[in-house]
C-alpha cells in the first residue's frame, strides 16, 4: 500500500506527512511518530495492517528531519516544541482527539503528550521508550541504564557527533540497526538523516533534553518493550506502571532488541488494535 504525502504547516516550517488509508471510510485515526535514525517510513508494514482493520495512520516527518522544518538553534527543538508540531498535525486532520502510537523519540513525544494533552489523547500505544520519569530515574539510579545511555555524551557534542555517525557512507548510523531492519528502509531512513543537515537536526533532539519530571498519564496505555533493547533497560521499562492512572498494558517481549515497528510490525499492530478496542 502506496501512502498519500502531502504537508502541515508548523510555526518553524513545514513537515512532510506520510497517511496510509484505509479503504472507505476509516474508523479511527492513529498519530505515529518515529524514532532516531529514522523516519514515517518506520511504520509501513504497520500502517499496512492497521489500514486493512480500517484505521487510517498519518506520520509525520518530524521537526529537523524534514527538510522544510529544520531550525538552527538547539532550543527550537525542546520537547514542548516538538509536542506542538503533533498536535498541528492533530488539528490538520480537523480532529480533537487522536489515538498516539510512538516509538523512539518519537514515543518521548507521545508521553510528553499524553500527560501534558490528555484532551487531545484517546489512547497512547508508546514502543521501547518508557514514561519519561520512569526514565530519567533509571538514568539517576540504574547503572545498566546508565551504560545502556553512554551515547548521549557523543550525540550532543556538536560536529563531532556528525563527523563520526557519517564518516564511511553513515556506516555507523547503518551498524545501528543491527541487521534488524531491512537495506531498503535504512535507505528510506537515511534519505532524511544521511547527510550532515538532516543529521543535525536529528541530533538536535538529543542536545535539547532535559531531566523530564513528567506528571502521571491519565488516558489509556500500552507499553511495547524488547528485552533484548541495547538502549532501555529493565529498571526504567517495569517502573512505567506506576506513572500510568488508566487503564495500563506493559507487554515484554523476549528475544526482540529496539527496532520493533520494523522488527514485530504484527505485535505493534495487534496491540494498538486492541487498545483502540
Amino acid at each position: 500500500m502506496e501512502p498519500r504525502e502531502y504537508t502541515v504547516d508548523v510555526p518553524v516550517g513545514r513537515l512532510d506527512v506520510l497517511a496510509w488509508e484505509p479503504e472507505g471510510d476509516a474508523r479511527d485515526t492513529v498519530l505515529a511518530l518515529h524514532g532516531f535514525p529514522e523516519s514515517p517510513w518506520e511504520w509501513e508494514s504497520v500502517a499496512g495492517l492497521l489500514a486493512a482493520q480500517g484505521i487510517r495512520v498519518i506520520a509525520p516527518a518530524q521537526r529537523g528531519y524534514s527538510p522544510g522544518a529544520r531550525p538552527d538553534r538547539v532550543e527550537a527543538y525542546a520537547i514542548e516544541h516538538l509536542a506542538a508540531d503533533a498536535l498541528a498535525v492533530v488539528d490538520h486532520l480537523g480532529l480533537e482527539r487522536v489515538h498516539l502510537l510512538g516509538h523512539d523519540w518519537g514515543a518521548s513525544v507521545a508521553w510528553w503528550l499524553a500527560a501534558h494533552h490528555p484532551d487531545r489523547v484517546a489512547t497512547l500505544t508508546a514502543v521501547s521508550i518508557p514514561h519519561l520519569a520512569a526514565f530519567t530515574e533509571a538514568l539517576s539510579t540504574d547503572p545498566d541504564q546508565q551504560a545502556r545511555s553512554v551515547y548521549f555524551t557523543l550525540f550532543r557534542q556538536e560536529g563531532k557527533a556528525e563527523d563520526v555517525l557519517l564518516d564511511g557512507d553513515a556506516r555507523r548510523l547503518r551498524a545501528m540497526f543491527g541487521g534488524e531492519v531491512s537495506d531498503g528502509v535504512v535507505d528510506r531512513h537515511l534519505a532524511l538523516v544521511g547527510d550532515r543537515a538532516g543529521l543535525t537536526g536529528a541530533l538536535n533532539w538529543y542536545r535539547a533534553m532535559r531531566r523530564y519530571d513528567l506528571p502521571e498519564v491519565s488516558v489509556p496505555t500500552t507499553y511495547l518493550w524488547g528485552e533484548d533493547d541495547m538502549a532501555v533497560a529493565r529498571s526504567g521499562a517495569e517502573s512505567t506502571a506506576d506513572w500510568v492512572t488508566a487503564d495500563y498494558r506493559f507487554v515484554p517481549l523476549a528475544g526482540r532488541g529496539h527496532w520493533l515497528p520494523e522488527q514485530v510490525p504484527d505485535v505493534v499492530a495487534r496491540e494498538v488494535l486492541a487498545r483502540l478496542g
